[in-house]
């Protein structure tokens, strides 16, 4: 998760409410003005349509840094967060689902493998890896300008969300994907338990087949065979069907999750730009004397102080127990059971004592 906020964090090209013009924009508003000369205006609203003034070809990597000063910068950043916090959620689940694999291949589970690993990566891959497809379809193949045909056009770019619902409600061509994820439910649901039984009766049989060539031949009763603890079907059954409602509804709820970081990273987006022109703008609008010197110095103490308490410590509070818990629940919820044995602190205390740790 570190890794993707430093990636957000420099395509986002947004550190205390303004960009980096690093390679240079590539917009040019009306006299042949740059990104660096625009005090004929506070504002701008940007349409890439118009080629006198987008060149057509997009800033090298991130967003350009003419968006921090144009009126529809929200409506142009938000789907771009939006779709890339559930890209985002859908790699980092993929990359839970997977590492179950190593538990399956430690203790040699192949049923484990065949009967859930299989049909959860189909699962996930069917909805929402094609979700995420659908995403860089419209990116790569859609566009503004009048290079576009009409049917690959801004205006005929079809709605992701909307494509997933159809494809949910049967009113789209995916309908064999969307089959092909139902398909899998049962199969995460019926057919481990069942294996599990079988197995077990073919141990119970044949350790009564050993038990009955013991006594033939020492002459002797042996009740190995009952010691065996008997297999609960119910049991195994309803804790199947408990994981398979989980994953199957969790998967829906945990993808939805991930979009609190496109909210974290609009309200850092936003307290930063409040806080910038609220405070440290009026500083430097102040006169170059002594007295707009001491001002400056006063108000650039009041936006250190305001950085430091709320974009910093505040919000690196909120973003950590926001990452924090998609970690804990929707990526080890994944490949994490907790079986196995109980963790025991070490303590000097029972050493001491001679005590045996509990």
């Amino acid at each position: 998760m570190g890794l993707f906020s430093i990636y957000t964090g420099t395509i986002y090209n947004d550190i205390f409410s303004k960009s980096f013009n690093i390679f240079g924009s590539n917009w040019h508003m009306g006299h042949n003005a740059t990104v660096k000369n625009l005090s004929f205006t506070e504002a701008l609203t940007l349409d890439p349509y118009y080629r006198d003034e987008y060149i057509g070809d997009p800033y090298p990597f991130g967003f350009d840094p003419i968006w921090q000063v144009s009126i529809n910068k929200i409506a142009f950043q938000n789907s771009y967060k939006m779709k890339i916090s559930i890209i985002i959620g859908v790699v980092h689940m993929l990359f839970g689902v997977i590492l179950s694999v190593v538990n399956q291949a430690f203790f040699m589970n192949t049923l484990s493998f065949v009967f859930e690993f299989i049909p959860q990566m189909i699962f996930m891959l069917g909805l929402f890896g094609y979700l995420c497809i659908m995403v860089f379809h419209k990116w790569i193949h859609y566009g503004s300008g009048p290079e576009f045909s009409v049917a690959y056009g801004s205006s005929c770019a079809p709605s992701v969300l909307i494509t997933f619902i159809d494809m949910v409600l049967l009113k789209s061509e995916e309908v064999v994907l969307l089959i092909l994820c139902v398909i899998c439910v049962p199969i995460m649901l019926i057919p481990k338990p069942f294996v599990l039984r079988s197995r077990h009766n073919a141990k119970m049989r044949a350790q009564s087949h050993l038990a009955t060539i013991h006594e033939e031949e020492m002459g002797e009763t042996s009740d190995a065979h009952e010691e065996e603890e008997e297999f609960e079907f119910s049991e195994v059954f309803i804790e199947q069907a408990i994981h398979t409602i989980e994953y199957v509804l969790g998967t829906v709820s945990h993808t939805a999750s991930y979009l609190r970081l496109w909210a974290l990273s609009l309200a850092h987006a936003q307290l930063s730009e409040v806080v910038w022109n609220m405070v440290m703008k009026i500083g430097l609008s102040q006169s170059s004397n002594v007295v707009g010197s001491i001002m400056l110095f006063l108000i650039f103490a009041a936006w250190a102080c305001l950085t430091v308490s709320i974009l910093i410590l505040m919000e690196g509070l909120s973003a950590f127990l926001h990452t924090l818990r998609l970690h804990w629940v929707e990526f080890q919820s994944k490949f994490y059971k907790g079986e196995g044995y109980a963790f025991a602190p070490l303590t000097f205390k029972h050493i001491i004592s001679g005590e045996e740790e509990e």
